[in-house]
């Protein structure tokens, strides 16, 4: 079984000052930017912190009418993120405008994220309810709402068969939605503790099933991420992780290096190759992430996930060039130095 994060990482605070240049390929530490928005949420995000709504309705009214339902549930998150602690102009968009099928969705997603806070959660869980019922019946085709259902289903310990549910239901407003998927496998993993290999399988028949550009693609890594942080529950073999994160890698290569979209995958996708000790790989991946760090997975590690992910950059540079110097100056890419399936 795999050791906890904290007994299988080398990454210490003093490695940050063994590095006195950046890694060939890499931004210097300063220019790293810890969950940047892109250049249209940012502009939303300034106008709310002004009390300002126009933007952020124009801006998911925009996804929600072309269908762009992966940007669609990533400026929710964000934005309903930002209106747990500046709710101001959520409140002023709703009273304006309380049938907005826009502010209903980040109603629900605030409604929802402070629940998962509360010491209380399946019974605050519960009056949230109508939140969602009223964000899905206001736009029956967007699967986002049924991914924020699927959420509070996890969180409220609901049963298999109203999840089944949910589950169809977001599958018939988007059969390919990652956040969706995304929020299945979580609900599965929590009610089936411990039962790793059938998320694993969950995850594996959907990218099957999905297309070779899809996110949905990186769901097998989601789930090798979930088993590695968990001390319970059957091993999985050594291929079966490699396969999952082998994927992964080949979906992060159809995205161009250094953007922000695909950051949130690579970033997830580095801590797992860290994890498998595919140090080569963890760093063509750091390469392609760039400026671009998210906070998950680092503050699984840290209450610095920035920090946390500088000093795994540095660890994965030292290591890649220890290996290189090793032999003879002469590193190559692969699954190099990566440990064997008896150690997790």
């Amino acid at each position: 079984m795999v050791n906890t994060m904290a007994s299988m990482l080398p990454f210490g605070r003093a490695s940050r000052t063994t590095v006195k240049h950046p890694v060939a390929g890499l931004p210097a530490d300063d220019e790293v930017l810890l969950d940047a928005p892109d250049d249209r949420l940012g502009p939303a995000l300034v106008a709310a912190g002004q009390g300002d709504h126009e933007p952020a309705a124009a801006l998911l009214a925009g996804t929600r009418r072309h269908g762009q339902w992966e940007y669609r549930d990533r400026y929710t998150l964000h934005l309903a993120a930002f209106a747990r602690s500046r709710p101001e102009w959520l409140e002023s968009w709703y009273a304006a405008a309380p049938q907005d099928p826009d502010a209903l969705l980040i109603r629900a997603q605030v409604a929802v994220d402070h629940a998962w806070r509360s010491p209380a959660r399946a019974e605050v869980l519960r009056g949230v309810s109508p939140l969602i019922t009223a964000a899905a019946r206001a736009d029956d085709g967007d699967p986002v709402p049924w991914r924020i259902a699927l959420d509070h289903a996890r969180g409220s310990r609901a049963g298999h068969t109203y999840f089944g549910e949910l589950w169809e239901a977001a599958l018939r407003r988007a059969p390919r939605h990652y956040g969706c998927h995304v929020a299945a496998l979580r609900y599965l993993a929590s009610s089936w503790h411990g039962s790793h290999r059938e998320c694993l399988d969950f995850a594996d028949r959907a990218a099957q099933d999905a297309p070779s550009d899809s996110l949905v693609q990186a769901l097998p890594t989601r789930a090798v991420l979930a088993y590695l942080n968990d001390d319970c529950g059957p091993g999985v073999p050594r291929e079966r992780l490699d396969q999952a994160a082998d994927r992964a890698v080949a979906l992060s290569a159809r995205f161009p290096a250094a953007d922000l979209w695909p950051a949130v995958i690579r970033n997830k996708l580095t801590y797992v190759l860290v994890r498998l000790g595919r140090w080569e790989d963890a760093l063509e991946q750091l390469r392609l992430i760039g400026p671009y760090a998210t906070s998950f997975p680092w503050s699984r590690l840290s209450d610095d996930p920035l920090g946390r992910f500088l000093e795994v950059r540095d660890e994965v540079g030292l290591r890649v060039a220890a290996s290189g110097a090793a032999r003879g100056g002469h590193p190559h890419s692969g699954r190099a130095g990566r440990v064997h399936s008896g150690d997790h």
